[in-house]
């Protein structure tokens, strides 16, 4: 039986990505955790950053296959919406490598740890687009600027779910939905 060098050196350069963050990760580190030498890692990646890269597009991966099954669901569009946004954040505080990521922008404010934030919030925003613009095409959502009102919808889950709690008592599942239905309801739907 082959040993699939890049499927190891990708889990491998996961777990030092989760471990240590971006920063800290070095070649030799993932050299060692992946039982390769250094060169076997250059025969598949150039850089660091393309490895990144590689583990990011794996994430953004896992993330879209969530949001695609919760949007194959039949919901309303609104019981969608509701589930998606619990859906990124479940995402974001539960999966290692964007718990580490958040952590070291916030500690030291690496660059290429920030970016692999944004872009998962990039892609769960350009889904969340998505499926505004399908639920306007299905006349369930007013005619709107679909990119402002995911961003908008986005923006609002997470201040109600992580920035409220710190400076007031933390609202539940329920709450939130009630805050947010009420300032969406005269806005997008219909």
């Amino acid at each position: 039986m082959s040993i699939d060098r890049k499927a190891l050196i990708l889990q491998a350069a996961t777990k030092s990505f989760v471990q240590f963050g971006y920063k800290a990760t070095t070649m030799d580190q993932v050299s060692k955790i992946a039982n390769v030498g250094k060169g076997t890692i250059y025969t598949f990646f150039k850089t660091k950053e393309e490895l990144f890269e590689e583990i990011l597009d794996k994430a953004s991966q896992e993330l879209t296959s969530v949001m695609s099954r919760l949007a194959s669901e039949d919901h309303t569009f609104i019981q969608k919406l509701f589930n998606l946004l619990d859906s990124i954040l479940e995402f974001r505080s539960d999966h290692e490598l964007f718990v580490k990521l958040a952590q070291e922008v916030r500690d030291i404010g690496t660059v290429q740890a920030l970016e692999g934030v944004k872009r998962m919030e990039e892609y769960a925003l350009d889904f969340l687009r998505r499926q505004i613009e399908q639920a306007m095409e299905r006349g369930e959502v007013k005619p709107c600027d679909a990119s402002v009102a995911a961003f908008m919808i986005f923006r609002l889950y997470l201040a109600l779910t992580t920035e409220w709690n710190k400076g007031h008592e933390p609202l539940d599942k329920n709450r939130i939905k009630e805050h947010m239905i009420l300032f969406i309801s005269n806005g997008i739907l219909i």
